[in-house]
């Protein structure tokens, strides 16, 4: 029997790969998987068939449009679409760079799967669900001793609502004190998209200030943007470059002198946990994703919450209700003068918060601040191992660490050898591995963005980094089987040029029906 050598770290990988059509081309007319039993007599005498309860104009004029399946192929088609996909549990997952796809422990997955959590209802009345709440209160005090704020709300069901929470909090905050005039919001080309998208949506003008030569926002050019006008600043720190902003503070300040607020994308405070607080560096406002730092599942992969801090100047403009202690009893609170109203159903997804609550109470502060440590060690032994790949850069900030991510560069590579960042990418997946290039448009030329996090090993990192390695060497050898790929996954070849033509985006089945015609 040949011997295996498991010093390579390059390993052979082939995914399972169905000719599967999707869910509404399965279905078939009166297919069922459940044929639910119909109303006894007796409880239809007494209520109804239950559509008489439901005001006519709220009734649909006809069924929806459901897919028609039986159970047997419900079950083998979902199985069949598990085995084509890649996931945090079954590979090295660093490639998904600012989204952070981290370790969620199981024990927290069997907590939040208890019937005690499965079974709650938001109307329930609160002397029933007392533990819930205890949980959802000393989670908003860890999140405060954390951040510096002084109050939180889970509402926001993901960083991008968070955002539009917070600028929605600008908005309230300066109608009520008759700051019509401030109507600009102050961001960075590196902060997350979402940072200027939700302002302005609220009607904002959006000023971006770009990098400068070293990739930190550019000092002067903020200067030269902040006015009377300016009603907020919202930024990412560190970026998402992974270049971290040490002069924030004189940022901030320059804000708070023209009666601005300073609000934080913290999404991702892995590597800052225990080092620094948004309260300090001068923020009225923080969020922090607890699908990211927390180590809940990631918003794309199970639900998520975009915990929504603010000082107390802002408590009362926070979207109601908040969870309270009177000293005897958590409760609801709606007595929020200045709410900005709910950005969500209900207040907050319970499973979640009680996730990010085990996780934190496992570790405790000691804990929270080694998670940072490691994050940042993990991703520096990888930014050093990447910049000795042939084609590979970091543009910014040369000879200086990062945080916890980076957005490197494959410029060189795709100018010494034809080869895209996209092909790529889908070579990689022919390794079972991911590999996130960055968000649209890109400012840095041909980019992927890596993130580690704290869970990651050594043995991980190395071998994520001789699978980017072999690769690179594939490139310059033998470029035609990369610019081939995927040969062994079930990732298909994708038109980019189709983001740019709305026309040609599917969003649903109807509208896939439509470009099909």
């Amino acid at each position: 029997m040949k011997k295996i050598n498991r010093d390579h770290k390059v390993r052979k990988f082939h995914q399972a790969k169905w000719d599967e059509p999707i869910i509404f081309e399965l279905s078939k007319k009166g297919q069922r998987g459940v044929l639910p039993p119909k109303v006894e007599e007796e409880i239809e005498e007494a209520v109804g068939i239950g559509l008489s309860r439901i005001p006519e104009s709220m009734r649909r004029r006809e069924e929806p449009n459901l897919p028609e399946v039986s159970q047997h192929i419900v079950l083998r088609h979902y199985l069949r679409l598990s085995q084509e996909t890649i996931g945090a549990d079954f590979n090295v997952e660093i490639g998904q760079g600012t989204c952070t796809m981290k370790y969620s422990p199981k024990v927290n997955e069997t907590l939040a799967k208890m019937n005690k959590i499965t079974e709650l209802h938001p109307y329930q009345d609160t002397s029933t669900t007392q533990g819930i709440l205890e949980i959802t209160y000393k989670l908003d005090t860890f999140l405060r001793e954390i951040s510096g704020m002084d109050r939180f709300s889970f509402q926001p069901g993901s960083g991008s609502q968070a955002i539009m929470a917070m600028a929605s909090i600008v908005r309230a905050y300066h109608e009520k004190n008759n700051n019509t005039h401030k109507d600009e919001i102050i961001t960075t080309m590196f902060s997350h998209p979402s940072d200027a998208a939700a302002p302005a949506l609220k009607g904002y003008k959006i000023i971006t200030i770009y990098p400068d030569k070293e990739g930190y926002p550019d000092f002067e050019a903020f200067k030269a943007a902040v006015s009377e006008r300016t009603a907020g600043f919202i930024i990412a720190n560190p970026e998402d470059t992974g270049v971290y902003n040490s002069r924030i503070k004189e940022f901030t300040d320059l804000v708070h002198k023209v009666g601005g607020l300073c609000c934080y994308d913290q999404a991702n405070a892995n590597g800052l946990l225990g080092v620094t607080r948004a309260k300090e560096a001068g923020f009225h406002m923080c969020f922090f994703n607890l699908h990211k730092t927390f180590s809940t599942p990631h918003g794309c992969g199970g639900p998520a919450t975009g915990a929504l801090g603010v000082t107390k100047e802002l408590e009362s403009f926070l979207p109601a209700p908040i969870v309270d202690f009177n000293g005897e009893e958590y409760f609801l609170n709606y007595n929020l003068e200045n709410s900005i109203g709910k950005v969500r159903s209900f207040y907050g997804v319970p499973q979640v918060v009680l996730k990010a609550y085990s996780w934190i109470m496992s570790l405790g502060g000691e804990g929270l601040y080694e998670v940072g440590k490691v994050a940042v060690l993990n991703n520096n032994y990888l930014f050093k191992k990447v910049l000795e790949i042939k084609g590979a850069s970091a543009p910014y900030i040369e000879g200086k660490q990062r945080i916890e991510q980076v957005r490197y560069s494959f410029e060189k590579l795709y100018e010494d050898t034809g080869v895209t960042i996209e092909e790529f990418q889908n070579r990689m997946f022919d390794f079972g591995l991911h590999f996130w290039t960055s968000h649209h448009p890109y400012i840095v030329p041909s980019p992927f963005t890596l993130e580690p996090t704290e869970t990651t090993s050594k043995e991980d990192l190395d071998e994520y980094i001789e699978v980017l390695r072999h690769i690179s060497k594939e490139c310059y050898e033998n470029p035609e089987i990369v610019k081939t790929a995927p040969h062994n996954s079930v990732v298909h070849k994708i038109d980019y040029t189709v983001l740019d033509d709305e026309k040609k985006w599917c969003p649903s089945w109807r509208v896939y029906k439509n470009i099909a015609k």
